[in-house]
């Protein structure tokens, strides 16, 4: 049994990396999938696709679509969803994803470091499992394929 992994949450840190390479050295049947990780494509995605905007503002809608389009897709195609809630940017797109797993009924694991309970409480008491490291997150995984 092979399952996909979305991964939601920030993208400058290498936390997905660490996850991706700890399935991969216990032999984890998992595929990840995840938000475009090159900042630059996903802000100009829409100017690169439907050409020059005339302004910021549409500049900004245009790539929204496009990233939302993708983000529905492979969060649709994915058996569990991971959002990171870290403590350097802003989260709402992961709030917004975070959101959408629960609305797609995708088995949601919510990281956040426990500064954040407050603020993430009621996200979290949707969420399957809350935890507060990458480390947490891939034993839950990891569990999954246990048959001790």
């Amino acid at each position: 049994m092979e399952l996909t992994v979305y991964l939601a949450g920030e993208i400058h840190s290498n936390w997905r990396e660490e996850l991706k390479e700890k399935a991969k050295s216990l032999k984890l049947p998992l595929h990840f999938v995840g938000p475009m990780e090159n900042h630059d494509r996903s802000d100009f995605i829409g100017e690169e696709i439907l050409g020059e905007q005339p302004n910021a503002i549409f500049r900004d809608e245009a790539a929204s679509r496009i990233n939302n389009f993708r983000t529905q897709i492979l969060m649709q195609k994915s058996d569990i969803v991971i959002a990171l809630f870290g403590e350097k940017y802003k989260q709402w797109n992961t709030a917004m994803d975070a959101s959408a797993a629960i609305t797609l009924g995708k088995p949601l694991i919510i990281i956040r470091p426990e500064n954040l309970h407050h603020p993430l409480k009621e996200l979290s008491n949707k969420a399957n499992v809350t935890v507060e490291t990458v480390n947490q997150a891939f034993k839950v995984l990891a569990y999954i394929f246990d048959e001790k």
